[in-house]
């Protein structure tokens, strides 16, 4: 059963997103609540997989596809070599409201400047 989310409709282009990153498998795109200078959110584009406790085994790849878009994007944009980072955020307690697993990258500010993501 696929589960209907916000991100669903981002990747049906059914409501507005600031995409910066796409292939076949992901999709990156300008957190709307940014929590630091730099806040993309990269997901899968064709799994609706709710949290990371959900994730297969068969479904681990995305996981890896997710963190080389990230990667790839922070070189394109010139502050990989000043740093990044990395985010995944597993159900309410830890920050989650949108359940569609995604992974957050954060960067343009030092560490311990910006605060934790919370979508």
């Amino acid at each position: 059963m696929t589960q209907e989310t916000l991100f669903s409709k981002i990747i049906r282009r059914e409501i507005p997103a600031t995409i910066v990153y796409e292939d076949d498998e992901v999709l990156g795109f300008k957190d709307i609540a940014p929590q630091a200078p730099v806040h993309v959110l990269f997901i899968p584009k064709n799994h609706i997989i709710p949290t990371l406790d959900d994730l297969t085994a068969e479904q681990a790849h995305l996981i890896g596809k997710l963190a080389l878009a990230a990667a790839g994007y922070a070189r394109r944009e010139g502050f990989a070599e000043d740093g990044y980072r990395i985010v995944m955020n597993c159900r309410e307690d830890a920050g989650q409201t949108v359940f569609h697993i995604h992974m957050h990258l954060l960067a343009g500010a030092p560490l311990g400047h910006f605060g934790a993501p919370g979508k």
